[in-house]
């Protein structure tokens, strides 16, 4: 068999193998929508999922795979920081926590088979130490990217959940002077200001539901700040916590909240535009002020080099 032929067979097998796992996570997410489905309409199919959950059976594939993803997780999570970060990402529902738990699972065997493929392929032009290297280097990435990922997008979306805290503040403040209440203000943002507020409120919904199941506002109020870890926010909640426990008014103390985020909010609109001025200084100097000492300075350099040639001459 020719390498050309070879190397085209591994790629190929390596395609198939990645685009198996891609259909695998749709059917597992796909299977799992349509189970709950059937809980909510057949009691029967409840009775049994009841029965297997009791049991903890689990024989799917993918919830072997998300079991083992888990106890990766676990091995790199020292700190236990994956729930809190799966929740500032917006990924509480079952299928988005499997799918992560499959992603930290299967990230490490794709990494070793492009290590195997590479090691085939070009094995011979590289030392064994330096395989063993660029391995023991692969391998770590692969288990910290699904976790660098979840990071990422955890931190994009509390600045989301940042830049929605004004907004919010100023919909509160209507919604208490025309005298809701505090569960009534947060039910209204659910139901009529997903448009305005989609992050905020998908959070407000998760407290809503927290209230009416019987759990204590203030309690709700300061799981849902060290859970997010705003600090606008964090400020917000913790009016409405003290007027839900001491009363008073609350508009004023929000109209405060609203007035110190405003001014942090300026300082660090100032900082940017000093670092941005900085950085076009740094821009100017190194690009514009070349070209324009050659526009300027050029034709009379010229002209002193021409005249001390013809001196010379």
């Amino acid at each position: 068999m020719s390498p050309e032929l070879f190397a085209l067979l591994v790629a190929a097998a390596i395609l198939l193998g990645v685009i198996a796992i891609a259909v695998l996570i749709v059917v597992f997410s796909q299977t799992r929508q349509s189970q709950r489905i059937n809980r909510r309409l057949d009691p029967e199919h409840q009775r049994r999922a009841a029965e297997a959950d009791a049991q903890d059976e689990d024989p799917r594939l993918l919830g072997s795979i998300a079991s083992g993803g888990r106890r990766v997780e676990n091995f790199v999570d020292t700190k236990q920081e994956t729930p809190k970060l799966l929740a500032q990402a917006g990924w509480r529902s079952v299928d988005a926590r499997n799918n992560f738990y499959i992603a930290q699972a299967l990230t490490p065997v794709l990494a070793a088979i492009l290590l195997t493929a590479g090691y085939l392929l070009f094995g011979e032009r590289m030392r064994p130490v330096l395989w063993l290297l660029f391995g023991f280097a692969l391998l770590a990435l692969s288990i910290l990217l699904p976790r660098m990922m979840l990071r990422s997008s955890a931190s994009a979306r509390r600045e989301k959940i940042r830049a929605e805290v004004p907004l919010f503040i100023h919909l509160l403040v209507l919604l208490f002077e025309a005298g809701l209440s505090t569960r009534q203000a947060l039910g209204s943002l659910v139901r009529e200001g997903r448009g305005v507020l989609p992050e905020l409120g998908r959070e407000c919904g998760i407290a809503i539901r927290q209230i009416e199941a019987g759990a204590d506002t203030g309690d709700v109020f300061k799981n849902l700040s060290d859970t997010l870890e705003v600090s606008d926010l964090a400020s917000v909640l913790g009016v409405l916590r003290q007027v839900d426990r001491y009363g008073g008014e609350v508009r004023e103390p929000l109209l405060d909240v609203l007035k110190l985020l405003e001014e942090r909010r300026s300082l660090d609109l100032r900082e940017r535009v000093n670092l941005t001025s900085g950085r076009m200084t740094v821009v100017m100097i190194l690009f514009f002020f070349p070209a324009l000492l050659i526009f300027v300075g050029g034709p009379a350099f010229v002209s002193i080099v021409r005249a001390l040639g013809n001196v010379a001459g």
